[in-house]
Formats: C-alpha cells, structure tokens, sequence
C-alpha cells in the first residue's frame, strides 16, 4: 500500500497544476471587455448568438463568453467616414464633369450590418457603389448651374464698374435649386438602400468639381478671350475720352494763346504810341536830341541787319549808310 499512496501523490501534483491552468485559461479566454465606443456581436462557429451588446452605453464594461467556441465580433459606434474616388459624369446640359463626394455614416444595426457585411472594407465598397450611383443620377438631372451654385437665393457677386459701362462678364441662367439641394437629394435616395446593410447615412456633401482636364484649357482661353475684349473696349472709351481731353486741350490753348497774343499786341501799341509821342516830343524841343536819337537808332539798325555772315549790295548813293560816307554834323544850342 505504501509504493501505490506514493505514486498516486506524485500524480495529484501535477494534476492539480494542469487543472489550475487550464482553469485560468478558460476563465481569460471567457472574459472580455467593451469600450463605450464600441458594439458587439457574439457568434458561435461563426452564427450570431443573443442580440447585439452595448447598442447602448450602459453595456460596457466587463462580459463574459463561452471559450473557444465564441468569437468577439466588435463594431464601432461612432460616426464614419466615406471619402468617394472622383467620378465623371454628365450634366442635363451635356457638360462632362468630375464631382469628388464625401459622407458620414455609422453602424445603426449591427447585427444587420454584420450579416451583410462583416466588416468595415465591405461597407466602403457598397457605399462607393450607391453613392457614387446616386450622385450621377441626380447630376444627370440637372444643369451645371444647379451642381456649381450652392444655393438658388444667393446673390452671385457683380462687378459694378463693369455695369457702368454697360459690360457684363456671362449672364447666369435662372437657379431653381442649387448644389445644397442636390446633395440633400442624394443623401434621400441613398439612404433607402444602405439600410438594408444595418448602416444609417448622416450625410453626402460634393467636395469638388471640375471639368475634365481636355476642356479646361478651352474654358481659359474662352475666358481669356472674354476679359481680351472687355480690356479692349476699356481701351477704346480710353482713347476717345483721351481724344477728347486733348481736344479740349488744344483749344483752351488756343483760346489762351490768342488772348495772350492780343493783349501782347495792346500792350505793345500802347508801348509805340508812348514812345512815338516821347520821340516826337524829344524832336520838338532838341534838335540836338533828335540828331542823336537818329543816330543811335541808325546804328541799331545797322547792328540788326548786317551780321558776320550777311552781305549787303546797295548804290554809293544809299541812305543806308550815310553815316560811313558823312559824318554826322554835330548841331550847337543858340
């Protein structure tokens, strides 16, 4: 009896070794935890078991599973989300586009959801898919306009200095609706569809649009050509108001110069007939004075006409130079 007590006490120790092991591992492999920012949903082999955990926030915190045959399928609570590839598409009005849309959506049923979807990447595709759809439906129902415009009560801004002078840089069509409206319709359109997959669409906003790369070019040089014309009918009212000013000009400088002119003309008659009556004076009381006043005004002359470069023919008998041939008789006071 004593070699079987010995032998059977040599197996109780590892025994209750591999028990306490495989106990902590069960009871690890058992537990787990919730964040508040997360949903849950158990499956066995891989079926869904009881409802969804923590739809609410009163669930998190610590749970408990079946080990080995349980799986923690754990979901986000929070909003999403989706950024779309840029799309080309048509307009009512036959203009290719490329619109780049984003949206917001979150996980409302998650059992739903995982059923049809299992994961994050599933959800990305089938929005791309819907979204995408729907934007180009409702783009293809309307102008270009309506997808540039945000709203159909804005106000676009104009260019007052245009208007004065009776210019205007491309009149816009009417709006009915405008781009708010359309992202609103699509999120409407969309949202029937992804509920199906337990997914909530909150919202799909257009975050850019552009031509195609083809068209842009012809787009700059048309605009080009616009503000070309607008410049060259600024430079034409330039130049007739130029023309007009100088005209204005030319005259008041001949308005100027003739009143200038005239009173230079009074002026100088006044001066003459003062000197004419200062030299006729100066001859009727000196005779000494008027001999030399010829004098002096002979040689003025002389120093006007004749110059370094000048020839002059005249006769011997000239008057012109009477005061080289004769002297000048010097008159004496009686």
């Amino acid at each position: 009896m004593a070699p079987s007590r010995s032998l059977l006490s040599q197996l109780t120790g590892p025994f209750a070794l591999l028990l306490a092991v495989t106990a902590v591992v069960l009871l690890s492999g058992s537990a787990y935890t919730i964040d508040q920012t997360e949903q849950v949903v158990i499956t066995r082999f891989g079926k869904p078991v009881g409802e969804p955990i923590n739809v609410g926030r009163e669930d998190a915190g610590l749970h408990f599973r079946i080990p080995l045959i349980s799986t923690v399928n754990r979901f986000d609570t929070r909003i999403l989300e989706w950024d779309g590839q840029p799309n080309q598409m048509t307009t009512r009005d036959k203009l290719y586009i490329v619109v780049d849309t984003f949206a917001r959506w979150r996980i409302a049923d998650p059992l739903l959801y995982f059923q049809a979807l299992r994961d994050e990447r599933s959800a990305l595709s089938r929005l791309d898919d819907i979204i995408g759809s729907e934007t180009r439906n409702v783009v293809a129902r309307h102008d270009l306009i309506e997808v540039v415009r945000s709203e159909k009560d804005r106000v676009p801004v104009r260019d007052e200095t245009l208007e004065e002078f009776g210019t205007t840089v491309g009149v816009l069509p009417p709006i009915q609706f405008g781009r708010i409206a359309l992202e609103r319709e699509i999120l409407e359109a969309a949202i029937p569809k992804v509920k199906l997959w337990g997914i909530e669409l909150l919202d799909v906003r257009i975050k850019r649009i552009n031509y195609k790369s083809d068209v842009i070019t012809k787009i700059y040089e048309r605009m080009i050509s616009e503000r070309e014309q607008i410049a060259e009918k600024f430079r034409s009212e330039g130049a007739g108001e130029a023309a007009k000013i100088d005209g204005r000009r030319e005259k008041d400088l001949r308005e100027i110069q003739s009143q200038a002119y005239r009173e230079v003309e009074e002026i100088q008659g006044k001066a003459d007939a003062a000197a004419s009556e200062i030299y006729a004076n100066a001859y009727n009381t000196s005779p000494v004075a008027a001999e030399f006043y010829g004098f002096l005004k002979t040689l003025d002359l002389y120093r006007e006409a004749l110059g370094s470069d000048t020839t002059v023919v005249l006769t011997t008998d000239s008057d012109l130079f009477r005061l080289l041939k004769t002297p000048i008789p010097v008159p004496t006071e009686e």
